[in-house]
């Protein structure tokens, strides 16, 4: 038996696929914003997130016959942005190196800091991630900010999921040395 997902947004679902313009705006409206993020954090470009927004949604609305409520609208939208950000990347030539066998050290998380620090450090870092490599960027955002496991980062990216571990750390050691380099972290 089929698991159907509840969605506050099925109405609105439902009068896309029957042809309202009306609809299919309050559905980009309701998401354009957070799937723009989504692809930005993964290209890192605004304007080619910008493209990828427009892309996935014309693809959405064009495939929106075979949405199935296997999961929430906003769900199956951000897997057509995150395949098309992953194209996007794969267009520029974006390379992962296969690496096996490195071990590196976790980076401790910083406790007890205030709001306002806090703030200001998560500043930092997504200035910081801005210089890492596109490989690493993007595991680390799939990861952390995504929330995609390694398993699925691999079948995303069409690497191991030892390539992704490898890779997440990678990034995050080295987003720590672009941090340390500027004397920002403490």
């Amino acid at each position: 038996m089929e698991a159907i997902y509840i969605d506050k947004h099925y109405n609105l679902v439902v009068e896309c696929r029957q042809g309202s313009k009306k609809a299919s705006y309050e559905l980009y409206r309701l998401y354009s914003k957070a799937m723009l993020n989504v692809a930005f954090r993964i290209v890192g470009n605004i304007g080619e997130a910008e493209d990828v927004l427009q892309e996935a949604f014309l693809d959405a609305f064009n495939k929106l016959r075979d949405f199935r409520q296997e999961t929430t609208f906003g769900l199956w939208l951000k897997q057509i942005v995150v395949n098309r950000s992953i194209n996007m990347l794969r267009k520029r030539k974006l390379e992962l190196i296969e690496l096996e066998g490195d071990h590196l050290e976790n980076i401790p998380d910083e406790e007890n800091a205030d709001d306002e620090e806090i703030q200001y450090q998560v500043a930092l870092v997504k200035e910081a991630m801005k210089q890492l490599p596109d490989g690493y960027r993007v595991v680390l955002s799939l990861y952390l900010l995504e929330g995609y496991d390694h398993e699925e980062i691999g079948q995303i990216l069409s690497i191991t999921e030892n390539t992704s571990r490898t890779q997440f750390l990678r990034a995050k050691r080295k987003l720590m040395e672009i941090l340390n380099r500027k004397g920002k972290v403490s």
